[in-house]
């Protein structure tokens, strides 16, 4: 067991040791009990994709139209395109953890589809592009970090339109990505 120099809070003894936080995440007793899972964590979803688009494609869920795969393969410029669509996870940060608040695997089939369609209908026009299916509780959030990740010039966000009462209680989402993302990157709503 390595030590380390520094006595404990209350003792005045330099010669006493303190286990270091490598004793621990190295103990087997440790790990049965449960204390290196705090010191180890294993990543436990996908990294984050990060091929390099022009543009990124988004959705907070609802298919994408015609018009802004045209707009989104128009702004690439013959450059790739990025897909990506959130499946939704209700309630709140501070909530207790319930299964029942997670897409349903129908649900992120639907995701998946609605994904792989935009994809081949870029493909065909002879652009290159990559898809994702994110869960994600904040939608701007991850919308906004996967833009990053890829380093795109554009994001063009396909939602319904929305009335103004319901942007005055859940936020306006382009307003949302637009403030974490900069102005280095323009944000437009497709419809």
């Amino acid at each position: 067991m390595t030590t380390v120099s520094t006595a404990p809070a209350g003792t005045n003894s330099p010669d006493a040791t303190v286990p270091s936080v490598a004793d621990f995440a190295n103990d087997s007793r440790a790990r049965r009990t449960g204390f290196s899972r705090i010191f180890r964590r294993k990543g436990r979803f996908d990294p984050q994709p990060s091929q390099s688009s022009v543009v990124l494609l988004a959705s907070h869920g609802e298919p994408f139209s015609k018009a802004a795969i045209q707009k989104a393969v128009q702004l690439s410029g013959g450059g790739p395109v990025a897909v990506i669509t959130i499946a939704r996870i209700y309630g709140s940060a501070y909530g207790l953890p319930n299964p029942g608040l997670l897409p349903t695997p129908k649900e992120m089939d639907v995701q998946r589809a609605q994904v792989e369609r935009a994809i081949k209908s870029i493909e065909r026009t002879g652009h290159e592009a990559w898809g994702q299916v994110a869960v994600s509780r904040k939608p701007g959030k991850t919308i906004a970090r996967a833009a990053e990740a890829r380093g795109v010039q554009h994001v063009l966000l396909c939602a319904p339109p929305s009335p103004g009462w319901r942007r005055v209680v859940e936020g306006d989402p382009v307003k949302d990505i637009r403030r974490r993302v900069g102005t280095e990157i323009t944000v437009q709503l497709a419809t």
